[in-house]
């Protein structure tokens, strides 16, 4: 069964009529690892918060396992699409804190939460001396790790990263994407990741949307993609609008 259906979806600007997204359609099927690419103020993220809600289309219809999400409390639809923002907040918390938050609000047990916060510390490499620190003694990159582990920790149908890998170093990046593309492979996870890393994208995701301008003007397997070719034409395109905003 298709997971996430999008049909002639238009997000328009919220003040004034300019579109920032223009009628997109597609489909993605549960275990998807989706690149999404594209030069800066293409779409990326206001895709992927459209998702879950954090804004709203304008036009079309967005479904979640064939639902309308429009329909769906949003609550329930965050808990099963997760966004993991590129900057990531610890709301105040201490790491250990932060990771058991989600479940505290659904009201698990506090045993069951602190099996889990120590399992998917585990999984993502979050060591044990990162427990009790805050946001002001974790780098960028760290905060990221926490708050995938953070999302994961609910077990969403749909995950959606906003540049995971951009303040991680090369091995734990690897690491990462290694792990969620297993999850994936397993039906556990469906995956939209919008990456500026094109080459190390391309070693694990199994689809690529291109955006340009608000447009998806490519859908493709992994397989079927000339990464290389992909690569410059998105250094060309980001160097044309840096000469345009200038």
């Amino acid at each position: 069964m298709t997971i996430l259906k999008f049909e002639q979806v238009t997000m328009r600007a919220a003040a004034g009529p300019v579109e920032i997204l223009k009628d997109l359609s597609f489909a993605v099927e549960p275990g998807d690892f989706v690149a999404l690419v594209g030069p800066s103020g293409s779409g990326k993220t206001s895709l992927l918060r459209l998702i879950n809600r954090l804004s709203e289309v304008s036009r079309g219809t967005i479904w979640f396992a064939g639902q309308d999400i429009q329909q769906l409390p949003v609550v329930s639809l965050r808990r099963q699409i997760a966004l993991v923002n590129q900057e990531s907040r610890l709301l105040g918390m201490n790491v250990k804190t932060a990771l058991g938050y989600p479940l505290r609000l659904q009201g698990r047990p506090t045993a069951e939460i602190a099996a889990a916060v120590n399992q998917w510390a585990e999984r993502l490499n979050i060591p044990a001396d990162w427990m009790d620190r805050t946001a002001v003694n974790l780098s960028l990159g760290q905060r990221q790790r926490v708050a995938i582990a953070r999302a994961l920790l609910s077990e969403p149908k749909i995950l959606l990263l906003d540049e995971p890998t951009s303040s991680q170093d090369v091995g734990y990046s690897e690491f990462l994407l290694a792990r969620l593309a297993d999850w994936a492979t397993q039906g556990k996870l469906t995956i939209i990741m919008a990456n500026h890393q094109i080459d190390l994208a391309a070693r694990y995701v199994n689809r690529l949307w291109h955006l340009n301008d608000g447009r998806l003007i490519a859908d493709l397997p992994a397989d079927a993609v000339d990464w290389g070719q992909l690569r410059q034409s998105l250094v060309a395109a980001e160097q044309q609008a840096q000469a345009d905003w200038s």
